[in-house]
């Protein structure tokens, strides 16, 4: 365990214990992921306001800076042993501000919504995890560790989860994540690859001398529609659907008058619980194979990038069952179970062996030009994580 981050905190403000009131101090701090957005404020600024707010109410609080510029904080208020540890993990970046329609840093209350860059995606479960966390252990320690694990790059890369993961753990998790108050029990993970499709350059008036690398892409480019056509009709997930295919970038040609030596195309393979990067790996070398035994000249070179894996949780995990089980409380009907197209860091906690769920407000507009949280729902969502918190921990 690393040791304690010094700190000299100010007297604790009552009023942030109020979820919608904590969440409008978040919004006003410029927390853009710098991958995303060069020359981004990153999350320095708002870790440290969460690491003074937490440590005012008695948290030990961690500061992880391995990438410089991007802090994680993991905040813990310890057990009393014998219990079970939860965390809690949220993200701190958020997309561009430069789009948003008004000031994205100047949350506005209208209609029982609070507007703002983050509100939804995902600050808003940021503030309800830390007031949550904060309530489940105001009367004293819970038997079990609650862990609060505020991370950077969520929205680029997610080193700040794989950064909190290589020195902390729980026996379960909760990704505060936007879910509608619907219990997330699956995502779809992802794939990127490059197809290189090489040609040879010429001058524009000897065909006989050139090959259009470009033409040669068009093959493939039919052929990884064709390959959609297949998934959707494919192996189906109860919750998630099938996996899908779709090409995202295309670079080719230098001018009119030659032929292209070299065509690029970036695709994305979307893909379901059982399907991984070698699977789609070995899936796409099938086609690509075939175009080069029937199309002429063909030529081609495969180099995989990022891929994140697809996340299913066990329905009768104890954290599920316990978050559901106070869902209900709170709303007075059973929860909506549902699965997310989107990728999480739910994926990285399920692979570092830890049971979780996402689980997060109502609301919309994440990434786009107007983002809103509902209050209500940020309100439920603190409560329900409080006495999932104090009952799981106990």
């Amino acid at each position: 365990m690393l040791p304690e981050t010094p700190s000299t905190p100010a007297a604790p403000d009552p009023l942030e214990s109020d979820p919608s009131r904590l969440l409008a101090r978040l919004i006003a701090i410029d927390s853009v992921n710098p991958d995303l957005v060069p020359g981004g404020n990153g999350e320095t600024v708002i870790a440290d306001f969460c690491s003074q707010w937490l440590v005012t109410r008695g948290f030990e609080v961690h500061s992880l800076e391995k990438r410089p510029g991007r802090p994680s904080i993991v905040a813990i208020a310890r057990g009393t042993g014998g219990g079970r540890s939860l965390m809690l993990n949220g993200h701190l970046d958020t997309v561009s501000l430069a789009d948003y329609d008004g000031d994205p840093l100047d949350p506005q209350i209208r209609d029982g919504r609070m507007y703002g860059r983050g509100t939804f995606d995902m600050k808003g479960g940021i503030a309800a995890m830390m007031v949550a966390a904060a309530r489940a252990t105001a009367h004293g320690p819970l038997r079990g560790d609650v862990i609060l694990a505020c991370v950077a790059d969520e929205e680029h890369g997610s080193s700040g989860t794989e950064e909190v993961l290589e020195s902390f753990t729980a026996d379960a998790a909760i990704v505060t994540e936007p879910s509608h108050l619907e219990v997330t029990l699956a995502h779809k993970g992802f794939a990127w690859f490059d197809v290189e499709i090489e040609g040879r350059a010429a001058h524009g008036s000897r065909p006989e001398l050139g090959i259009d690398a470009i033409t040669r892409a068009g093959h493939f480019l039919v052929a990884l529609e064709e390959l959609g056509e297949r998934l959707a009709q494919g192996p189906v997930h109860p919750l998630l659907g099938t996996g899908t295919v779709h090409a995202s970038v295309i670079h080719g040609g230098e001018e009119p008058s030659t032929y292209p030596a070299h065509c690029r195309i970036t695709l994305e393979r979307r893909t379901i619980p059982g399907e991984s990067a070698d699977s789609i790996e070995r899936e796409l070398t099938d086609v690509l194979d075939r175009l080069a035994d029937t199309v002429s000249d063909f030529r081609y070179r495969l180099t995989r990038g990022l891929h994140r894996e697809p996340f299913e949780a066990d329905p009768e995990a104890l954290i599920v069952r316990t978050l559901t089980r106070h869902a209900e409380q709170v709303r007075g009907h059973p929860p909506v179970v549902r699965a997310e197209p989107f990728w999480t860091d739910c994926a990285l906690l399920d692979r570092a062996g830890i049971p979780c769920l996402l689980f997060g407000v109502d609301g919309a507009g994440a990434h786009a030009a107007t983002e809103y949280v509902d209050l209500v729902s940020l309100d439920r969502l603190t409560d329900i994580l409080t006495g999932t918190i104090a009952d799981f921990c106990s």
